[in-house]
């Protein structure tokens, strides 16, 4: 059993402030895998002084010094890749296969990608007299979220770093076993003293210290919608930055043009992008918009792509685990059932566990269709490997029906015509737009319109999150 009962604070591990822990549940089997100390206020004090501390100097450090720190961490974790991915099977239920090729890859991707921007980049910018000069906005608040954990800590840390910042971060208490494994890896790293700190703890004690606390210049979360409402009233009274990447609920639209070959792959697809990693992605495509002239062809596809999801333990072999909680399975059950409630259809899965599945948080791949737009499992984040089928009879109503939520993280269009694609995902009010199953680019902006948030992460675009601009006028004479 795991146990990480001591923070790291100014480039050592220490004791909390005062004894609290937490168990963390393995998710596939419902027994305790480790205990975590709980931090507090006083805790996230300590961490953030250091950091300011330390600010003094690193910010002042050069490219080629914070060039060759990333490369020394990039170094290290490869010499502990297969220890993160073991870690994040074990606190959230990701497959081995999930963990290795995806979760813990996306973590040395973002290093990679921040060391390839950094190489590049110009801080400094000649304007006639006037000289522009992009500076690291200081001590950062990272709050991160289970569902992808090294993910989101790596691209968040990997630009705050690059550009010269210090930072405390607080990991999910539900998952945090990969972020010991990353402190881990910086330290031996040799990431400076208070450059980098981690205290554990919850929301609304440990992450709102972060976001209220004066000293700390930026706060960049994600998670729920819900809660990042919450960081940003923590953040108001003290201006700070905030940047957050929240919920979603993307819709996918087919269009009439797909031939049927073309639309069975682009609904089979379609059910695997919201079945990964068991339906915990803030981006999962969880609306499918088809032409109700074509829905009997959709949900066929649907159904059978769905019962071929196989579910089971981590160490399996099986497509998708559990999802990450006790409280996430309740949440995802009672949508189901609302869903039902309120007349949609169950294509395939339904509620309850799959059979033989009784010990851990295992949710049947789930389709529900056909459901009307303004259905409750068609408006609120589920959360889980529930997809819902959403028909529509003119292309003009497809792009009303998936700009008509709340959310804006991204969206997805797949047609026979690419001119056509481009012109409807145009159209589509979100942050990043897919077009016919295109895979991930790192250096792609990562981030939502409307209540999916604001900023943006990923590439060159994380710089600007983490970067104060300032205007020296008169640096150059005139008519030099």
């Amino acid at each position: 059993m795991r146990e990480y009962l001591n923070f790291y604070i100014d480039g050592q591990w220490v004791a909390p402030a005062a004894p609290k822990t937490l168990d963390v549940i393995n998710p596939a089997t419902e027994a305790v895998a480790g205990r975590i100390s709980m931090g507090s206020a006083a805790d996230v004090d300590r961490a953030v002084r250091a950091a300011r501390k330390a600010f003094a100097g690193y910010s002042k450090t050069s490219v080629a010094e914070r060039v060759a720190l990333l490369e020394r961490i990039i170094d290290e974790y490869k010499k502990r890749y297969a220890d993160m991915a073991a870690a994040i099977s074990e606190e959230m239920g990701a497959p081995a296969v999930l963990a290795q090729k995806a979760q813990a890859a996306m973590g040395i991707g973002h290093l990679q990608t921040a060391l390839a921007v950094l190489k590049d980049y110009h801080f400094q910018e000649q304007r006639g007299t006037t000289l522009i000069v992009k500076e690291p906005i200081g001590v950062c608040g990272l709050i991160t979220p289970w569902n992808w954990p090294v993910n989101q800590i790596a691209c968040k840390v990997a630009p705050a770093l690059a550009v010269g910042c210090t930072m405390v971060l607080k990991p999910s208490e539900i998952a945090p076993f990969s972020a010991q494994v990353w402190a881990e890896i910086l330290h031996a790293a040799g990431v400076p003293a208070g450059v980098f700190n981690l205290v554990n703890g919850d929301g609304p004690t440990v992450g709102a210290a972060i976001s209220s606390h004066p000293e700390v210049d930026m706060v960049s979360f994600t998670g729920s919608t819900r809660a990042g409402i919450e960081v940003a009233r923590n953040a108001a009274p003290t201006v700070k930055r905030v940047h957050q990447e929240l919920g979603g609920k993307s819709p996918n639209i087919l269009l009439p043009d797909l031939d049927a070959a073309g639309f069975k792959k682009a609904v089979v697809g379609g059910v695997r992008g919201v079945m990964q990693n068991s339906g915990q992605s803030c981006n999962a495509p969880t609306r499918m918009l088809v032409p109700n002239a074509r829905m009997a062809e959709a949900l066929a596809a649907a159904k059978e792509a769905a019962e071929a999801t196989t579910v089971g333990a981590p160490d399996s072999g099986a497509a998708i685990g559990p999802v990450v909680s006790a409280a996430q399975w309740d949440k995802i059950q009672t949508l189901i059932n609302r869903g039902i409630e309120e007349g949609a259809k169950v294509v395939a899965g339904g509620p309850g566990k799959p059979a033989g599945l009784e010990a851990g948080y295992y949710v049947k791949p789930t389709v529900l269709g056909p459901v009307p737009n303004s259905a409750t499992v068609a408006r609120e984040e589920i959360f889980g490997p529930v997809l819902v089928v959403v028909g529509y009879d003119t292309v003009d109503e497809a792009v009303a029906a998936a700009n008509d939520t709340p959310y804006g993280l991204a969206a997805y269009v797949s047609g026979a015509d690419l001119e056509h694609t481009r012109a409807v995902a145009a159209r589509l009010r979100a942050g990043q737009v897919t077009l016919n199953g295109a895979g991930v680019d790192l250096m792609a902006p990562f981030g939502g319109f409307k209540q999916s948030g604001n900023g943006r992460e990923w590439g060159d675009h994380a710089f600007a999150e983490f970067l104060e601009t300032k205007a020296v006028l008169g640096h150059a004479p005139k008519g030099a």
